[in-house]
């Protein structure tokens, strides 16, 4: 089986922890792991392979993730923009064989009872053999008001429904034949193609022709204005609800999207005050918090129930049980800020770059290239750069001139110059860069020649 994993999500619900650049599943939540390699993991055990479905700047993150993993026989799928599930499974499918069963699954759901969940993977399997079309249903706990529901009869999927109030979700989980809908999908890739064309053909059609535009190197990177033509839908809306070879499993997998601050409560370790551990929380009095931080001390004096969540450059309190309301934060923060784009520290196909300090005028970072690499040939029309090295040996260009810089030797970039730093040693390059100028913005690059084929 090849294991499809859905990587495209932004993750805001988990704002200021989870950023477009740094989504909630690449964030290293559970035991120094992400929900991205921790999926990987889970479905390692059974598929063959991982074929990621994403976007170009997650791409990088899952690369260097699963070269942590040392994960290969991985295939990459890059959407320049999202148009939900049905598209972004569809061109999967259409670059596998038709008889390939594949597990189709998110990359950012928790899942702790993994023999439970190996086993309703076998039984799906078996289904999708005799030409299913499979999804899970997880086994509701409790009357959730923010997931959809599969109605079922046994194995058949007797209707989806939305997401409902409260009494009609009561309703729903005293019925006993209700489920979670989990987004999890088995199935021929074959099959599933089928019944696209059958049911939703524009997208079917659509995406047919945006496989065979797109460029095919060493990954599948769809063109923007095909992308652009394919109507956006879901694979519920697409084929799921409409097909009449569709069965679900029922899953007791102890199952989680976390998809808020309150359910990620749910799943972290807790002291004996039931606030969640962390060695910078000092806790007077205070019980029953969420309190995230990595740099600061976080001192809570006769608090309860509260969410505070600390990343540098943002601070959010809330109410437990208010935590949806994030959402609402982001929507204000895109009008004036970045910060639901990007965190301190910036990760990138060459390394990451840290921001110490920024204000009018001026920006500090810390830059670390990976041995290897090299940033993209660039020029700035608003800012002055100083480079100075603080460990390895960096390959410096600046216009016509390359030279090797050293710890404690630097460089100096005029407004408009091309230049690119490189590592061509072994060990990381670590340099402090001063940016001097009356915009500082990420976006004030020019990329004249790029490895990693950004714009």
């Amino acid at each position: 089986m090849t294991n499809i994993i859905l990587c495209g999500g932004n993750g805001t619900r988990l704002w200021p922890i989870s950023r477009t650049l740094m989504p909630k599943q690449f964030v290293k939540l559970f035991d120094d792991k992400s929900l991205f390699q921790l999926t990987v993991k889970r479905n390692s055990k059974v598929c063959d392979s991982q074929f990621i479905v994403s976007n170009t700047e997650q791409y990088f993150l899952a690369l260097d993730q699963l070269e942590e993993m040392k994960k290969e026989n991985n295939r990459y799928l890059l959407e320049p923009i999202g148009r939900n599930t049905a598209p972004a499974i569809a061109l999967a499918c259409m670059a596998l064989e038709a008889e390939e069963i594949v597990v189709v699954t998110p990359s950012d759901h928790l899942i702790k009872d993994e023999i439970e969940y190996a086993k309703v993977l076998e039984q799906a399997k078996q289904l999708a053999s005799e030409d299913n079309l499979v999804t899970f249903g997880i086994t509701p706990s409790f009357a959730e008001t923010g997931f959809g529901y599969i109605e079922a009869n046994g194995l058949d999927v007797k209707a989806f429904h939305e997401k409902p109030n409260f009494e009609t979700a009561t309703s729903y989980l005293n019925a006993g034949n209700y489920y979670w809908n989990s987004g999890m999908f088995c199935f021929k890739a074959g099959i599933f193609l089928e019944e696209l064309k059958k049911y939703s053909p524009e997208v079917y059609e659509t995406s047919l022709q945006a496989l065979e535009n797109s460029s095919k190197d060493e990954m599948i990177r769809i063109k923007h204005e095909d992308m652009l033509s394919i109507p956006e839908d879901s694979i519920d809306y697409a084929v799921m609800e409409k097909s009449k070879i569709v069965k679900v499993i029922p899953s007791d997998i102890n199952w989680s999207d976390v998809g808020s601050f309150d359910a990620l409560f749910e799943e972290l370790p807790k002291d004996e005050n039931n606030n969640t551990t962390n060695d910078k929380h000092i806790s007077i009095d205070s019980k029953n918090n969420l309190i995230y931080g990595v740099n600061k001390y976080i001192a809570t004096i006769d608090v309860e129930d509260l969410i505070i969540v600390d990343t540098g450059d943002a601070l959010l309190v809330s109410k437990k049980g208010s935590s949806q309301k994030v959402k609402q934060v982001v929507a204000e923060l895109k009008k004036t800020t970045q910060l639901h784009n990007i965190h301190l520290t910036g990760h990138r196909p060459w390394g990451t770059y840290t921001v110490l300090e920024d204000t009018v005028g001026y920006k500090i970072k810390r830059i670390e290239v990976k041995p290897g690499k090299r940033l993209s040939l660039q020029k700035h029309f608003h800012r002055n750069e100083h480079w100075t090295v603080v460990s390895g040996t960096a390959t410096v260009t600046v216009g016509n001139t390359t030279k090797l810089i050293r710890p404690n030797e630097s460089t100096y970039i005029k407004m408009g110059e091309l230049h690119r730093l490189e590592n061509e040693g072994k060990i990381p390059v670590v340099m402090i860069e001063v940016q001097v100028g009356e915009y500082t913005g990420e976006d004030d690059i020019v990329r004249i020649e790029d490895d990693f084929k950004r714009l």
